[in-house]
């Protein structure tokens, strides 16, 4: 089944572009892009896009296999090729035969194994581990990786002979940062997915403060990351009746530690005159308990945001940059009451 590469930006378009053309012509290629770019559902299209359609499409991740397994998973081995191998094993390359083989990691792969696989690329045979017998093979490599390859080769980690091999053309994924435009189709898409998932009615979409947050941020995880992002959010909001207010796009962050968060709006506080006296004197006005004196600082923004958002704790923290769940936390450890005196 081809797979639905969303967005509408001119950048995702040329790639899509360049995946159809490229896609009919039976060469290896090479995918270059950042984590959570989409480079196995390119893979994917360009397979159910070529000849070869109806025929196996088989992936593997260098990464995640030691040195002798990658050869061993890549190209099969025979009974009794190491300890424990007590049967013939079948190899990727056995297992996608007149399909398409998508080796993703590339960079991490051995240089041991990169020497098998320029021979598989440049006469279509390999051996199986612990065989003799040359194994012809018909299939069409794709390779992807989000390692600087030139770079590498020239550092003598990845061979230059291979790169050019598989070089034969290289589609280059475009970061989310760079495709704004398609943030919000994408978010829209994976919260209504969540939606059903959770058996809400329907989606009511996201609240302008919501809305710049997302396309605010850059996005180092890419497509990946704002999946997860939607996901969170929609199954905290948890509603169909009102549009997602806040969005916690780091959930690593502390609801009882303010100094792990980075504010994103400005602070409640209003402007403070210019201290105009001298150092010395500001030196004798120090706390002589630090941290008690910042708990009670801590406390007293806690208590003033709730009053001015008259105890919407959703506005409070709001107001404070902070998430929802962070506004309770403090809210418990002050243990501040509903009304103030």
């Amino acid at each position: 089944m081809l797979p639905n590469i969303r967005g509408s930006s001119s950048e995702i378009l040329s790639v899509l572009d360049k995946v159809s053309s490229v896609a009919k012509i039976n060469r290896p290629i090479l995918i270059l892009g950042e984590r959570g770019t989409g480079k196995e559902l390119v893979a994917q299209r360009l397979h159910y896009l070529s000849q070869r359609w109806d025929k196996p499409f088989v992936a593997m991740n260098c990464s995640a296999l030691s040195e002798g397994l990658v050869d061993s998973e890549l190209f099969g081995h025979e009974a009794g090729a190491f300890t424990g191998a007590n049967k013939q094993h079948q190899g990727r390359f056995e297992r996608a035969e007149s399909g398409s083989l998508f080796l993703d990691e590339l960079g991490t792969m051995p240089l041991n194994v990169q020497e098998k696989l320029l021979r598989v690329i440049e006469y279509g045979q390999y051996e199986r581990v612990g065989g003799s017998k040359m194994i012809n093979t018909d299939v069409r490599l794709i390779c992807a990786t989000n390692t600087d390859l030139v770079k590498a080769s020239q550092d003598g980690t990845f061979r230059a002979d291979l790169l050019d091999r598989l070089a034969f053309d290289v589609i280059h994924l475009p970061p989310l940062r760079y495709r704004k435009e398609d943030i919000l189709e994408l978010a829209e898409h994976f919260a209504i997915s969540m939606c059903r998932e959770l058996g809400l009615s329907h989606f009511e979409g996201f609240s302008q403060s919501a809305i710049k947050q997302l396309l605010d941020y850059h996005w180092p995880g890419n497509v990946r990351e704002l999946k997860n992002v939607i996901e969170r959010a929609v199954y905290q909001h948890n509603s169909s009746s009102q549009p997602i207010e806040h969005i916690i796009i780091n959930p690593f962050v502390s609801p009882w530690n303010l100094s792990d968060q980075k504010f994103e709006n400005a602070p409640i506080r209003e402007a403070e005159p210019t201290n105009t006296e001298p150092k010395e004197a500001s030196i004798n006005k120090l706390p002589k308990d630090l941290k008690q004196w910042l708990c009670d600082k801590e406390r007293e923004w806690v208590e003033l945001a709730l009053l001015k958002s008259q105890f919407n704790q959703r506005q409070a923290a709001k107001q404070l940059g902070l998430s929802y769940d962070q506004i309770r936390g403090l809210v418990r450890k002050h243990s501040v009451r509903k009304t103030l005196d």
